[in-house]
């Protein structure tokens, strides 16, 4: 068992982040938890920064609004991106607002990248919700908009964590969507977690 150590966890995002249409224990950000805990670590402060829905400019905004004045969180994650992508948006709104956000989440990590994720963007495209929409389409400009938050996490030096290809097996795994036919069921959270949590632990573990 490792030394008990209290952590603060810092999640900004969107619907993927809040759990849209899950319990709110099913969601990854409180799975992550739940696992990080059972390695024996303890919990200070877990703090959830989305809504359903969210841009980019939005969850900036959304930030602002939360006036955090904590700056020394052990485990901060970031995804965002997907509604951009469903408005239509242009890429390189994204990749500034995309900067942006990251270097804030780095600010809320005391300035230390080894304690940042940017989680990639799952694809809806492959859900129930859009099945009259063109899949094809859809996936290639989620790919776009991934490619832009992997390059900028790799600029900054913080953790990717690529979940797209989980979230594209639904397209044979029916299972993986939620009941509202859009959002990832608990069972595609928990997929995740197998990706996260390794990179959460060895952060935490090298505090």
């Amino acid at each position: 068992m490792p030394a008990k150590k209290r952590y603060t966890y810092l999640a900004l995002g969107d619907s993927y982040t809040i759990g849209e249409s899950v319990k709110s224990n099913e969601c990854y950000p409180n799975l992550l938890v739940k696992k990080i805990l059972d390695a024996g670590f303890t919990a200070d402060t877990v703090t959830i920064i989305a809504k359903t829905g969210w841009t980019t400019d939005e969850l900036i905004k959304g930030i602002a609004e939360k006036n955090i004045d904590y700056n020394n969180y052990d485990l901060v994650t970031l995804l965002i991106g997907v509604n951009n992508q469903y408005r239509g948006g242009s890429t390189e709104n994204y990749r500034r607002e995309f900067i942006d956000l990251l270097k804030q989440a780095i600010g809320f990590a005391d300035n230390n990248s080894e304690r940042v994720i940017v989680i990639s963007i799952p694809d809806w495209g492959v859900t129930p919700f859009a099945t009259d929409r063109d899949p094809s389409k859809i996936a290639l400009e989620i790919n776009a908009y991934n490619i832009i938050n992997k390059v900028e996490a790799a600029a900054l030096g913080v953790h990717y964590a690529d979940i797209t290809a989980i979230s594209r097996r639904a397209t044979t795994q029916s299972d993986l969507i939620a009941e509202d036919g859009l959002h990832p069921s608990a069972a595609m959270y928990k997929e995740w977690i197998n990706v996260l949590y390794p990179i959460a632990l060895s952060i935490l573990k090298n505090q």
